[in-house]
């Protein structure tokens, strides 16, 4: 007789499970922080925040948030990272992802969050931050040689 396939497991149960079995140490400080060649570009990532600004009908429905984290353990964090890749959430910078996900998707995120940091001892911090689109026009990038104005199709360029 065949064995019954399990349901997949949440995220909270996975991180739980995980806890169960030990987060152990994180590897001595000159190990690869992360392989960061799988991450889009600046200009790619850029685009993506900018194309949501220039939507002119956003779904009501929907909620524009930021989730950023600084969490110390390695297992922990390329599990949330996933996780908020499967939710629907945009990558913008190493620990800064950007979601604009129906509310019931937003709540879910906060509260599994919410669950997965209290299952553990830790100094992790995870912020979940709403903004506007009117936030996100006004955002400046800084330190980066990139042409804001080119993915926003903003310039104008006069010909005489």
């Amino acid at each position: 007789m065949p064995r019954k396939k399990k349901p997949p497991l949440t995220f909270v149960e996975e991180m739980a499970k995980l806890k169960a079995a030990g987060l152990g140490d994180n590897p001595p400080p000159n190990r690869a922080l992360h392989d960061l060649d799988e991450l889009p570009s600046l200009e790619e990532r850029l685009k993506v925040l900018f194309n949501i600004v220039k939507s002119k009908k956003r779904d009501a429905s929907k909620m524009l948030f930021f989730v950023m984290y600084d969490i110390e353990s390695n297992k922990v964090r390329r599990h949330v990272v996933k996780y908020l890749e499967r939710q629907g959430c945009t990558r913008v910078q190493k620990s800064i992802f950007l979601a604009d996900l129906p509310t019931a998707k937003y709540e879910q995120i906060k509260g599994d969050l919410t669950e997965v940091q209290a299952c553990y001892e830790n100094n992790d911090s995870i912020l979940v931050v709403p903004i506007s689109t009117d936030y996100l026009k006004a955002m400046k990038v800084i330190g980066q040689t990139i042409n804001v104005d080119v993915i926003t199709k903003t310039a104008n360029t006069l010909f005489f």
